[in-house]
């Protein structure tokens, strides 16, 4: 009995010892001053601090893993995201908005549960050099920004070269207000006995990265539901499907070229459908600047929309602390109105010009 009891005794502390934890907690503070003419049709000047972003968006967060042996995790990312203008939270007044999932990870990928960040994320990491920063391709669809969906199951795996990925949410948005339009907060619960599509959504993503290029493409369609505010999605058989090709080159550790194209085909009682053509370049001419400049083009149902030339300059002052200036220009089309800051407002068919100066800092 005592060489039994023994024996389970190391097993027991072979197993403790194994199934270490540990938990992270991480951050970015980034904000600045930004400017804009022609913030609206009697013309005038925008000038203050956004509550969104600058050149990304300011969060904080705790992600955490658990070893459970053979190669097998236990994983959590809870990620909160706020305005540090004002200190409230963003994404629908969320507490973690960003981010508020659990899972398994392996060899075989990595499953989670919960709110995260879909394919649509994902799929344009590379190639778009720009990001979600204060001039960005999310002043003419801002999902693109907000790409993350609740209640949702996600799977990703790497496999050499190729990531594939998917998520399936039951219920793709459960913060919002009716009838008060925001991206982040779309009033869209879904899961109601009786109407097993409303506010459903599906996003897949397959992607090669070699040494020095990759290529990636993404499929998410969202369904629509009673009271929601986004698309005009107000029913579940309403769909909004985005398409998304996209590649990049390196130049050795000198930067990148970034390019795509966003097709999205809006089956609501009114279809329409948009295309979004991107192509951007970074350099990296020492390892304490870093040049960005991009240009995209959004065009509705075919026609002339605007076009959006982005630039940026980053100095490093530390690996944590950058310093930064945006310059961005919006060329509207007669009778577009897309303005260029996040958020911002615009006077119809006017070339508008923003600036903004900042600084981030991470943790």
């Amino acid at each position: 009995m005592k060489k039994l009891l023994a024996a389970a005794g190391l097993v027991l502390a072979a197993g403790a010892a194994h199934a270490q934890s540990s938990v992270t907690l991480y951050g970015i503070m980034d904000t600045g001053v930004e400017a804009y003419n022609h913030a609206s049709n009697s013309g005038g000047t925008f000038v203050g601090m956004s509550p969104l972003t600058g050149e990304v968006p300011s969060r904080w967060g705790l992600r955490g893993q658990e070893d459970l042996g053979n190669g097998l995790k236990a994983v959590f990312n809870l990620e909160s995201g706020f305005g540090p203008n004002n200190g409230a939270l963003n994404y629908g007044n969320r507490l973690f908005g960003r981010m508020a999932n659990v899972g398994l990870a392996g060899p075989w990928g990595q499953v989670l549960l919960g709110r995260q960040m879909n394919m649509t994320f994902y799929v344009t990491g590379q190639a778009d050099v720009i990001g979600p920063s204060m001039h960005s391709m999310a002043n003419f669809d801002p999902y693109l920004a907000n790409a993350r969906s609740d209640n949702a199951i996600g799977y990703m795996g790497k496999f050499g070269g190729v990531t594939v990925g998917a998520t399936y949410s039951l219920g793709r948005d459960s913060a919002g207000t009716a009838g008060v339009p925001s991206p982040s907060a779309t009033f869209c619960a879904g899961q109601v006995p009786g109407d097993f599509q409303e506010c459903k959504q599906f996003t897949g993503m397959l992607a090669y990265d070699a040494s020095n290029w990759g290529l990636a493409a993404s499929y998410d369609q969202m369904r629509g539901g009673t009271g929601s505010v986004m698309y005009g999605l107000t029913n579940s058989a309403y769909t909004a499907t985005h398409i998304i090709a996209d590649g990049y080159y390196r130049f050795g550790n000198y930067g990148r070229f970034g390019a795509g194209w966003i097709h999205t085909n809006y089956d609501t009682a009114a279809p329409y459908h948009t295309n979004l053509y991107f192509g951007g370049v970074n350099i990296t001419p020492t390892p304490f600047w870093s040049f960005d400049a991009q240009v995209s083009h959004y065009s509705v149902q075919g026609e002339s929309g605007a076009t959006l030339i982005a630039t940026r300059a980053n100095y490093l002052l530390s690996k944590r602390t950058t310093v930064y200036a945006l310059l961005g220009v919006m060329l509207n089309g007669k009778n577009a109105a897309y303005s260029v800051a996040a958020a911002g407002t615009s006077a119809t068919g006017a070339a508008q010009t923003g600036v903004m100066l900042g600084m981030q800092q991470k943790f």
